[in-house]
């Protein structure tokens, strides 16, 4: 008979496994010893869309910097009413889960990628991002990172970010506030009406009317002309105060507050829309809510505004930035509220800092509209020690140290 073909020969690792059934075992243990272990990093991460417990302290490993980018090691970051939207997935486009949530933040440069020429190692930065920012460790595109004054604070910085580049945006671009004109603001003890306040405060004869719930009047009450409970027909009450009506209106909530803020515009009066928060009610997606707050919207006709002389518009940063790339826009405005900070003209109102383990607290806070000011993040501060007893139990987070690792860290407000 013929013999049979030889086998393929063996590389010198498939031979020495050959002699002794451990050997090719202990070779791939040795070359995993010899690896260098895989750096993490402490995130705040969104398993999946819905409530409080879907958010989780988690270690990711450490983003890997890119053409173009600046690896920032985070000292503070922003939360803003997207961050809730986001949990609940009642954005556009919502993105895939799990990821790290945040769009704002403030640190050190810890590193640069190629091409990148405007900025070095121990510079002190704020940054919008797509994601991403609630981490201990952030990539970010060179475009969107913007130096910051040496005598401002991280805490700051993060707060300043995104509620006062809108502000800045709807106030001076948009709505082209000048001297004597009258404007009306919504949820005016939240972070961007704390914005619009200051900046609004450098026009001279500027009429503010603001709406907020009742609790938070005392607080608010000498920052605004003429202060009303949302909850009352405030387009009335104004009407009483101003028979026209007013200039501008800067609406964050959308649904009804849209056709009255339409209706209560003078000619030539302008209605801006930054923001939807009605359509945040409980703690999870309501398609009630949504639909509410769509059909509550009244059609908007070209020709009626024409006719009444009045304008329509909205400003949405994440979409100038991320996707239509108006980078050196947003720079301009940065740049300019920097300026203002360094004069003292304008400084952020913070409400509160957490820490990365008590996220869920900070986040229920703002969904309750309890918060006066901006609700910051600080990976470096300290968990609240838990409250023992009461009969309740603790909701805790997975945290993950490493391959194969897990262990078990409580999260507030879970």
């Amino acid at each position: 008979m013929p013999e049979k073909d030889a086998a393929p020969s063996e590389t010198p690792a498939a031979e020495a496994g050959a002699e002794g059934g451990a050997a090719k075992p202990e070779v791939k243990e040795e070359a995993a010893a010899a690896a260098p272990p895989q750096k993490t990093m402490k995130s705040v991460v969104l398993t999946g869309f819905g409530s409080m417990k879907m958010i989780k302290v988690q270690q990711k490993p450490e983003p890997k910097l890119a053409d173009g980018e600046v690896l920032i090691r985070v000292k503070a970051c922003g939360m803003s009413f997207p961050d809730l939207m986001v949990r609940q997935g009642v954005i556009d486009n919502p993105p895939k889960t799990p990821l790290i949530l945040g769009f704002e933040c403030a640190g050190e440069v810890e590193a640069v990628g190629e091409n990148v020429t405007d900025f070095s190692v121990g510079d002190r930065v704020i940054a919008l991002t797509d994601f991403k920012a609630w981490a201990e460790l952030v990539s970010v595109s060179a475009n969107t990172v913007y130096k910051i004054p040496d005598n401002m604070s991280f805490h700051d910085g993060a707060a300043l970010l995104m509620n006062y580049i809108t502000a800045y945006v709807l106030l001076f671009d948009l709505a082209n506030l000048r001297k004597g004109q009258s404007l009306l603001i919504h949820s005016a003890a939240g972070g961007v009406v704390n914005a619009v306040l200051q900046l609004a405060s450098m026009v001279e004869g500027v009429t503010v009317f603001g709406t907020a719930s009742a609790n938070k009047h005392e607080a608010i009450k000498d920052k605004v002309t003429h202060l009303f409970d949302h909850g009352i027909d405030y387009v009335q009450e104004i009407r009483k105060l101003s028979a026209e009506g007013v200039d501008i209106v800067l609406d964050c909530l959308c649904g009804e507050d849209t056709n009255r803020g339409i209706s209560i515009l003078k000619p030539m009066g302008k209605y801006l829309l930054y923001g939807s928060s009605n359509i945040v009610t409980g703690e999870t997606k309501s398609f009630f809510s949504f639909a509410k707050s769509w059909w509550q919207v009244d059609k908007v006709n070209p020709i009626k505004l024409s006719d009444d002389n009045k304008c329509v518009g909205g400003f949405q940063l994440r979409r100038l930035l991320f996707r239509q790339s108006q980078y050196g826009y947003v720079r301009n405005v940065v740049d300019s509220l920097l300026d203002l900070y360094r004069q003292g003209k304008i400084h952020p109102t913070i409400d509160s800092v957490w820490a990365f383990e008590d996220v869920g607290e900070g986040m229920q806070k703002l969904h309750d509209r309890k918060n006066i000011g901006k609700i910051l993040l600080d990976p470096s501060k300290e968990p609240v020690p838990k409250t023992q007893g009461k009969g309740c139990e603790q909701a805790e987070a997975n945290v993950e140290n490493g391959p194969g690792e897990k262990s078990e860290s409580a999260v507030n407000g879970e």
